[in-house]
This record gives C-alpha cells, sequence and structure tokens, in this order.
C-alpha cells in the first residue's frame, strides 16, 4: 500500500511540475496562459469524458494505435478534453494513466480541464474522487488527493486549431471573444463566469442567447452564441465533451458543435462511447464534417 502510494503521488508530482513550466512554446504547441495554439497540421486524437473508465480508455489507446503513431511523427497528438474522474471506480487509474501518457510525450498529449477539475467553488457534485482514492490508498488517501486537486488547477481550458476548431470542455462564454479571455479564464474567476461557461455549458437548439443551465452552474447557449464565438476566433466548429451521448457523439447548432462522450455504462446509459480520429490539415466547414472520423465502440 505505501509503495503504491508513494509511485502514484511521485507521477502526480512530476505531472504537476511539467504542467506548471509548460509555457511559450511546447514542442510545435503555442502555450499561452492555459491556451494551446495549434497549427492545422498533423492529426490529433480526441478523447471525450471518461468518469473512470479504465476499459474505455484502454480500448480507444490500443485501437487507435495512438502510442506508436506519436513516436513515428511529433505531429500527432492526443488531447484529452476532460472529466478524468469521479463516477467510475477506476477513476485514480484513468488519472494515472493520463498523466504518465503526458509525461512520457510532454509536447503531444494535452490534457485539459473538465468541471469534475473545477476549482473549489466549480466542483460537480457528488465528487467520487476522495473515496475512490480511500479505498485504494487508505488513510493516506488525502495526500494524494490534494496533488491530484493542484494538479486540476493547471489542465488547459482550451484549445485553438487556426482556421479548423476550438475546443473546451463544456462551451463558448459570451464574455470570451478574444485569446487572453481563454487563456487566462482561469486567473479572472470567480471575477468573470468565463471559467464557468468553459467548463459546465451546454448547447440549446431552442434558445436564442443564453439561459440558466438546470445543472446549476453554467448555462445553455444557442446557435447565436455558438456562431459569435467561433466567428471571433476564426474557426467553423466547436469541439467539445461534457454529455452523454446515446451514441457517443451528437451534433447541435446546424452542424456547428460536436459533442464526444467517452465513458460507457452506468450511470450513464449510453449504448456507446466515442472518440474522434482528426487529420488537422483537412479543411473543415462544420462539425458534420467530422462525423466520418468518428470511431464509436
Amino acid at each position: 500500500m505505501e509503495v503504491r502510494l508513494a509511485a502514484y503521488d511521485r507521477i502526480v508530482k512530476d505531472a504537476v511540475q511539467l504542467l506548471r513550466n509548460e509555457n511559450g512554446k511546447v514542442g510545435s504547441l503555442k502555450v499561452i496562459g492555459r491556451l494551446i495554439e495549434m497549427k492545422p497540421v498533423g492529426d490529433a486524437l480526441i478523447i471525450g469524458d471518461l468518469h473512470g473508465d479504465l476499459e474505455s480508455l484502454v480500448h480507444i489507446l490500443q485501437e487507435s494505435n495512438i502510442f506508436q503513431r506519436m513516436e513515428r511523427s511529433e505531429s500527432t497528438y492526443l488531447i484529452f478534453l476532460g472529466d478524468y474522474g469521479d463516477r467510475g471506480s477506476l477513476s485514480p487509474e484513468v488519472i494515472c494513466t493520463v498523466l504518465k501518457l503526458k509525461l512520457y510525450f510532454p509536447a503531444q498529449v494535452v490534457l485539459m480541464r473538465g468541471n469534475h477539475e473545477g476549482p473549489k467553488d466549480l466542483l460537480a457534485y457528488p465528487h467520487d474522487l476522495p473515496v475512490q482514492l480511500q479505498n485504494k490508498f487508505g488513510r493516506k488517501w488525502t495526500e494524494a488527493y490534494d496533488k491530484v486537486f493542484e494538479m486540476f488547477q493547471h489542465l488547459y481550458t482550451s484549445v485553438l486549431v487556426e482556421d479548423r476548431c476550438l475546443m473546451v470542455h463544456g462551451g463558448p462564454s459570451e464574455q470570451a471573444l478574444t485569446i487572453d479571455d481563454l487563456a487566462y479564464a482561469h486567473k479572472n474567476h470567480p471575477r468573470t463566469e468565463v471559467l464557468q461557461d468553459i467548463l459546465w455549458s451546454d448547447p440549446s437548439d431552442s434558445i436564442e442567447g443564453t439561459c440558466p443551465s438546470p445543472r446549476g452552474a453554467g448555462k445553455l447557449f444557442g446557435k447565436d452564441v455558438t456562431l459569435k464565438v467561433l466567428n471571433a476566433f476564426k474557426v467553423h466548429a466547436l469541439i467539445r465533451s461534457h454529455e452523454s451521448c446515446g451514441e457517443g457523439f451528437k451534433i447541435d447548432h446546424d452542424g456547428k458543435v460536436l459533442t464526444l462522450f467517452s465513458r460507457k455504462g452506468p450511470p450513464y446509459f449510453n449504448n456507446h462511447g466515442a472518440y474522434l480520429d482528426l487529420k488537422l490539415s483537412e479543411r473543415i466547414r462544420n462539425a458534420e464534417q467530422l462525423v466520418p472520423h468518428i470511431h464509436k465502440f
């Protein structure tokens, strides 16, 4: 038990140190605050919510052959859209796996922040991770949790692929129309609602503008908000996760928003999980064009 905890702590500590120092350039990625800017070069494997589903994560990694692809090409990326833990009993193992991937491929793995990795005033409820860590590590679980929670604060809030797409966990924010608005949302929280919107919001095809979300945090946002944000950043699609989808993915706002959900099983009763294998050089007009590149399982 003690050895396992020491090894876990070391992995999380090393990841925190790595993430904290990422700024300016990381490989071919441009880092501004907690935003990643990417050129439309190479390819990216994009994974949605996992919520402790280690089986699905392993399936995706094996089926996509992503290890060999990243070793062959520095322009192959692995992007996680957030929500690594809670709900699934193997949340500590999922978190450990994605952090080891980051440590092994530091310039190619991008770890984004979901609402289950939020600041203390925005954490999802129920927050199962403390119980899961206690089950794994016993009385010293708080040591692991404190380090994991520190790591959450260094995760990325957005990825912008030039002339292609914007990636966030939940949704865009009408208050975030510049690079700095996105990049420093974490520093401006809670003075602005940008971070809350990014982590918690959901698209709706039945409204214009925004309205309060039934989740109790974030907002529902209409197609006009999506178009406003996409136009501001000169991109053509929004890629997000945050919502369970029966088929593992869904399209909203007349093809402008793609939602990916990569976890299977209770308490989510989707028939499939899904991930996106995207060639970044391919010009896209909308999210519907990405559907042939979605892999359901």
